[in-house]
């Protein structure tokens, strides 16, 4: 078996010896998330203070530029429904970001890329996507599965779609989670591997570029998911 890396989850009992870094490190994140969360509500407050930009960089205008950001990116993917979606996708897409970010700290392991991660994140877009689906439509979600079919195709060939419509369906949430994974393994193996090489200067380079990285992939993952919503939410006219 591969040594394993030092990480400082290691010092929670129990996270060594069953190899749950990844879990340790997603608790961890989540918890972090929902503190600064916390923080955020508190200070956003009540009446005309609430609608009052901050006038210094803050945790809650952090929070506001995000929301902000991923709202105009749902209106933009969805339509005029997006901005409903926005809170879930801001959630969503904040803790992929944090859970690709605490990777680059000395001594953490990004949650996000580890395969069981991966495909939990994928999962749960798939599963958000087809409920809305559900929920929008009813039980003419299933004419989505059908969009090939017309009256004119033979029912041999009609069938035929429908399987390799519910197969590239079903394939989604492991497209998705494999991406977020192999891509941040990638990257944190580059930086791993300069670091160790040149400890000083040329680091801070990769360090600036894994940033880059870390977003892209929230990003992406993100996108992706408002893509599918958008699709499963749409009405046939």
């Amino acid at each position: 078996m591969a040594e394993e890396h030092f990480s400082w989850t290691f010092f929670i009992p129990g996270v060594r010896e069953n190899h749950i870094v990844h879990v340790a490190t997603m608790a961890i994140v989540s918890a972090l998330l929902v503190l600064l969360a916390v923080v955020a509500r508190f200070k956003l407050g009540t009446g005309e203070h609430s609608v009052t930009p901050e006038a210094k960089l803050s945790i809650r205008g952090f929070f506001e530029v995000v929301l902000e950001f991923i709202n105009g990116l749902s209106e933009t993917v969805i339509g005029h429904d997006g901005p409903k979606y926005a809170p879930m996708f801001a959630s969503l897409f904040l803790f992929i970001f944090a859970n690709n970010v605490i990777g680059l700290l000395p001594g953490m392991t990004a949650a996000t890329d580890n395969l069981n991660s991966g495909l939990a994140m994928g999962l749960f877009s798939f599963a958000v996507y087809n409920y809305y689906g559900i929920r929008e439509n009813g039980v003419a979600y299933i004419k989505h599965f059908m969009a090939n079919m017309t009256n004119g195709v033979w029912l041999i060939f009609g069938i035929l779609l429908l399987v390799l419509e519910l197969i590239s369906h079903l394939v989604r949430p492991f497209s998705l989670g494999l991406r977020l994974m192999a891509n941040l393994q990638g990257d944190h193996t580059i930086l791993g591997v300069f670091t160790d090489l040149v400890p000083y200067g040329i680091p801070v380079a990769f360090y600036v570029l894994g940033l880059f990285v870390c977003f892209m992939q929230a990003f992406i993952f993100t996108v992706l998911s408002m893509v599918y919503i958008s699709i499963a939410t749409a009405h046939d006219h």
